[in-house]
């Protein structure tokens, strides 16, 4: 794959002063992130749909019911699908309204989605996902079976067709209101997992057990 991920397609045209196409920096973001938001028209009607994401090298996977629109959708009615991954890392405030901002990293992807139906291939990548939720746990879990292979679709595009946009700086305000009397700056996200939460229902069956570690 090309280090450059820009096409006519993924060429950014409102904001290109944010935008780059370096594929370190897109796999870095899509491996920071879990959830990602996939965009595909049917009839005529656009659709986005939420899902959980991961990486094995150059392709992009995501997992959903065989039958559900995000996996049967574009098979059916083979066409480009339109992915984004967005990742807020704070609040820009400003001297001014319209110049408030967030700062942020965000991936567009483009591709033509590949279903896989090898058995074997499902389940090496069922657990690389598991792997990025949390590390070591597929191996602790009840072994997965063929009904639920078989009921959960898998699908893939390769990263080759993508934009990068982000912002992390502070406000950019008029030269004029540098000097007006309000608190201007940026409020970081701080990104942290809460206490475990045990279910209740295993505090009985298996009073030892610990809470894994989190993506």
């Amino acid at each position: 794959m090309s280090d450059t991920l820009e096409t006519p397609l993924s060429k950014v045209k409102r904001g290109p002063n944010r935008a780059q196409y370096d594929k370190k920096t897109a796999l870095e973001i899509i491996d920071a992130a879990l959830m990602c938001h996939i965009a595909q028209t049917k009839n005529g009607q656009a659709f986005v749909t939420p899902t959980c994401h991961w990486r094995e090298g150059d392709y992009f996977y995501w997992h959903a019911h065989s039958k559900a629109r995000n996996v049967k959708g574009p098979i059916d009615e083979p066409q480009k699908v339109c992915i984004n991954i967005s990742l807020l890392d704070g609040l820009v405030l400003a001297r001014s309204a319209m110049h408030h901002s967030v700062n942020y990293r965000s991936v567009t992807l483009f591709g033509m989605p590949e279903l896989i139906e090898d058995k074997d291939e499902k389940v090496r990548q069922f657990k690389i996902f598991l792997d990025k939720i949390s590390s070591g746990r597929w191996e602790q879990l009840r072994p997965i079976n063929d009904n639920e292979i078989k009921a959960t679709g898998l699908v893939r595009i390769k990263i080759e067709e993508a934009s990068v946009k982000f912002r992390g700086e502070p406000p950019i305000d008029d030269p004029e209101d540098y000097n007006w009397p309000v608190w201007a700056g940026v409020i970081p996200m701080e990104r942290t997992w809460g206490g475990a939460q045990t279910d209740p229902k295993q505090d009985n069956i298996y009073p030892a057990a610990r809470p894994p570690e989190a993506f």
